[in-house]
């Protein structure tokens, strides 16, 4: 039997980087061994940390972050909570499973500038270029210059971004789970407010996220290891968090090659 290559999609949900905006860092609170011996010593009354193996006793993290931290899920009800029928947008755990797996097509952006609004044309040019057609289903993988930035203190101003047309191109052909490396599927808020400022035009605000509100889609963001992914001929799964009514979930997306 072929062996099949597993890549890991997700980056390591860690504190003390510029993952996200300072407001909403996670943070996380180590309880090592020792700690955790104290803790077990108050439940099973009579206990002495120091009868453990070696006076060692769980290792727990206690952890503050939102469902948007780390490698995660958006879920349609992200983006807005009715779409522009007026139905209600779902949440995370109302997707149905059969979004999170399909065949995975990679575009590959890394070229374009930090803060670019990837064109239609440029998605068909890139389509073209891996010789591929879209098919329903398809879980559409975009490589930006922010994936080898992760962590570093310009990583949330790194990276291109799908606007609304990109997007509705995308999901008018059937697509449903998309993802980036970059901080957010659309361009960085840093460009998006300077453009902002320049046009006055709230169009511009979020436009790929928006564009949900048209055709239902799932995106994921900060995912990893884009960069070692073919352009097509692999499997993602990607199964997030069910967590009831939210907005986004956790999740480990890893790509499969055979």
């Amino acid at each position: 039997m072929d062996k099949k290559q597993i890549i890991d999609l997700s980056v390591p949900l860690k504190a003390g980087i510029a993952s996200d905006p300072e407001q909403i860092l996670p943070q996380i609170l180590y309880q090592n061994h020792s700690i955790g011996a104290q803790q077990m010593a108050t439940i099973f009354l009579g206990l002495n940390p120091e009868d453990l193996p070696e006076g060692q006793g769980w290792a727990v993290e206690d952890m503050k972050i939102s469902t948007h931290s780390g490698t995660h899920m958006d879920a349609p009800y992200h983006f807005h909570s009715v779409d522009e029928n007026g139905n209600a947008m779902p949440t995370i755990d109302e997707i149905p499973l059969d979004w999170f797996i399909g065949p995975g097509v990679k575009l590959d952006f890394r070229n374009l500038k930090d803060g670019h609004v990837v064109t239609v044309d440029e998605i068909k040019a890139e389509l073209k270029r891996i010789n591929h057609e879209l098919q329903p289903g398809d879980i559409v993988l975009v490589n930006t210059s922010a994936g080898a930035k992760y962590g570093e203190d310009d990583y949330l101003n790194s990276g291109c971004g799908i606007g609304r047309e990109g997007t509705l191109f995308l999901t008018e052909h059937g697509v449903r789970l998309v993802g980036t490396d970059a901080w957010s599927w659309d361009i960085p808020f840093s460009f998006m407010a300077k453009n902002f400022k320049e046009t006055n035009d709230p169009s511009i605000i979020w436009e790929g996220h928006f564009a949900g509100r048209k055709v239902p889609y799932c995106q994921m963001e900060k995912m990893g290891n884009l960069d070692k992914l073919p352009s097509t001929g692999f499997q993602v799964i990607a199964l997030p968090v069910n967590i009831y009514k939210a907005s986004a979930g956790w999740t480990r997306p890893i790509a499969i090659i055979d």
